[in-house]
């Protein structure tokens, strides 16, 4: 079907082609333009086609093929361009079109696409025919090949039924010979199945007599292995008590001497250290000066009272680890998680324990650190750092529970101080006799 768009009878720009190119046709097209592009300067090519202006012919005809194809059909300028290049390259092609006689020996597709690109009067109706006749020359082509796959197929079928016949006459031979071996095993099987019914009748015999001597066996190593097994358990309950009764009273030994001189030392320091603050000259000391009076010019209860210390004072820590034979208790996870929660507990434990090592160096006190063994994936791997003892609690134990623990295992008099923010941690502790501070006046103080 040919249209006219704005031009007058036999000029081949107003005619539209009205339906895609034929591939073969569009093929060639393809490749007049890639000849052609490499002869134009990159200002005389379609901005989208300048990117492939170095590409080399077969590259460029691959990569841009749709690009030239679009770019010929859009922009007359370039394919006027293209046109005046295939006609300095095919002169005899061209004039043929132009004068509307195409030379009958040429390829159709080929005249079909100079016509195409040249825009020759009727090209609608050359490359009409150029893909009709592509469309012949392809269904002659697959009749061909067809009929060619027909008599393959006819010459294979005949292969096979003569291959069945001869498979059929060979089974036909060996199933007769199956047949006549099958009949002399039939014989030769119940003869042995006659055999094997005598024989499972005196197997039957004897294991009836097996198992009845098993079963009297296993009734009197039943009774011997009751019989041990109350022995043993008796043994192990008198091997049990001793042993409980020895290590109750090794333990309590050793516990309480540990008590007792801790607590002595305790004692002992505080006592040297009350002598060293109180060493005064005994000439300087009057019996009217242990009476409690305001003497002019010096300070009066109100102005020590205006020196107290505030609860969240770093400086009462410092206090409470002077004292002689202080042990400072740390709820672990409770200061951690107040002072820098956003880290791994890995992370929080190891840079805990770096502080209070530096603490234990700088006061001399005994510190103990408990963390909570709930929290753990797997076993800890831990080297503690010096000065500073690291303890997890037991399964089903909380940390809470080992801190009063440790408490209760102190002697009365011991100064101990609990670092923990826990309210229920810091009442029971209190109640114990230990001196609780905030896990903040901690983290402070290593700070």
């Amino acid at each position: 079907m040919v249209e006219t768009a704005g031009g007058g009878p036999g000029d081949g720009t107003a005619e539209v082609l009205d339906r895609p190119l034929p591939d073969g046709v569009r093929r060639r097209v393809v490749q007049i333009v890639s000849d052609g592009f490499g002869l134009l300067t990159v200002t005389e090519l379609p901005a989208q086609l300048r990117q492939y202006a170095r590409f080399a012919p077969n590259r460029r005809a691959k990569f841009a093929g749709n690009a030239m194809a679009a770019a010929l059909e859009t922009d007359a300028l370039f394919r006027q361009r293209i046109g005046e290049k295939f006609r300095e390259a095919q002169p005899e092609l061209s004039g043929a079109l132009d004068s509307g006689s195409p030379p009958p020996a040429a390829d159709p597709l080929d005249v079909a696409a100079a016509a195409y690109v040249l825009r020759a009067t009727g090209w609608v109706k050359l490359v009409t025919a150029a893909g009709e006749e592509a469309q012949r020359a392809d269904a002659e082509r697959a009749d061909e090949e067809s009929r060619a796959e027909l008599e393959r197929l006819r010459a294979e079928l005949d292969q096979a039924r003569e291959q069945t016949r001869a498979e059929t006459e060979r089974l036909r031979v060996e199933a007769e010979s199956a047949k006549r071996e099958a009949e002399s095993l039939h014989r030769k099987l119940r003869a042995a199945l006659s055999d094997v019914k005598r024989g499972e009748a005196a197997l039957r015999k004897v294991r009836g007599e097996i198992e009845a001597l098993r079963a009297e066996g296993h009734a009197q190593l039943s009774a011997a292995e009751s019989e041990s097994r109350r022995l043993k358990a008796r043994l192990g309950e008198v091997e049990a008590a001793l042993e409980a009764t020895r290590r109750a009273a090794r333990e309590g030994r050793s516990v309480e001497d540990m008590r007792v001189r801790l607590l002595l030392d305790t004692m002992l320091d505080a006592a040297q250290g009350l002598r060293r603050e109180l060493a005064l000259p005994p000439v300087s000391v009057r019996p009217a000066e242990t009476v409690d009076a305001v003497e002019p010019g010096r300070m009066t209860p109100k102005d020590i009272a205006a020196r107290a210390l505030s609860e969240n004072d770093p400086a009462i820590l410092d206090q409470l680890l002077a004292l002689p034979q202080a042990h400072l208790v740390v709820d672990g996870y409770n200061v951690t998680k107040t002072g820098y929660p956003q880290m791994p507990l890995e992370k929080q434990r190891l840079r805990l324990l770096g502080q209070l090592s530096a603490l234990a160096a700088q006061t001399g006190a005994e510190v103990t650190c408990v963390f909570d063994g709930a929290e753990l994936a797997a076993p800890v791997l831990l080297a503690p750092p010096r000065g500073v003892r690291v303890l997890f609690s037991k399964p089903g134990v909380t940390a809470d529970e080992l801190i009063r623990q440790l408490v209760r295992a102190e002697p009365p008099g011991r100064p101990v101080i609990v670092a923990s923010t826990d309210r229920e941690v810091a009442d029971g502790v209190a109640r114990a006799g230990a001196r609780p501070v905030a896990s903040a006046v901690l983290l402070k103080r290593l700070s």
